[in-house]
């Protein structure tokens, strides 16, 4: 009778057995969720309070789909999504970013985003009920304006390049005026020649 009691318990240990490694291994086998990466820039002295829904949030920070992410006015953040692109959200702005493994959307109800990096467009939903398409570059407000790049349409870049560049130009003007036609090449210096 002590053998039956035996095998009654090794075949039940037995059964336990496969049947949590048969679960176990569907669970495993679950595809992983796609995961951001948060970086924080603050534009003052002060320590920026860049929140994830609703609480304080540092540089490096994971962001995972449907986190609101909002930006104070002394910061920048940056959304990292990998293979995916990343998207930029200017001061005083609230997103609230959706993605899975081929596409990134979500909404803007405050502020500036704009998308830095993208393997597909980004779709965005402003407060005023619009659904705008965002190719890497390009940038969207809450009031639901689309906004080119300002440096691939010569917007204010193009004002910073010019006066630049007409600055050097006035200033190798007024060099070449300014020398009364005296060229000193090698100053006064001694030539001693090997051969007499």
């Amino acid at each position: 009778m002590n053998s039956k009691v035996w095998f009654r318990r090794a075949l039940s240990s037995g059964l336990m057995v496969a049947i949590l490694a048969t679960y176990s291994m569907v669970a495993l086998a679950s595809p992983a969720a796609a995961v951001g990466e948060l970086t924080i820039s603050a534009t003052g002295n002060d320590t920026p309070n860049v929140t994830v829904n609703g609480e304080t949030a540092k540089s490096g920070r994971s962001i995972f789909s449907s986190s609101v992410i909002s930006t104070p006015e002394n910061a920048t953040a940056v959304i990292n999504l990998g293979k995916l692109g990343s998207i930029e959200l200017a001061p005083n702005s609230t997103f609230a970013v959706s993605f899975d493994s081929s596409s990134i959307s979500g909404s803007i109800t405050s502020g500036t985003l704009t998308v830095l990096g993208s393997s597909a467009p980004v779709n965005v939903k402003t407060a005023s009920g619009e659904m705008v398409k965002l190719n890497a570059g390009e940038s969207a407000s809450a009031a639901g304006k689309k906004q080119a790049d300002d440096d691939s349409h010569g917007g204010a870049a193009w004002w910073l390049w010019a006066v630049v560049f007409g600055g050097a130009a006035a200033g190798i003007l007024i060099a070449t005026t300014q020398g009364n036609n005296d060229i000193q090449l090698g100053g006064n210096a001694v030539t001693v020649s090997p051969t007499r």
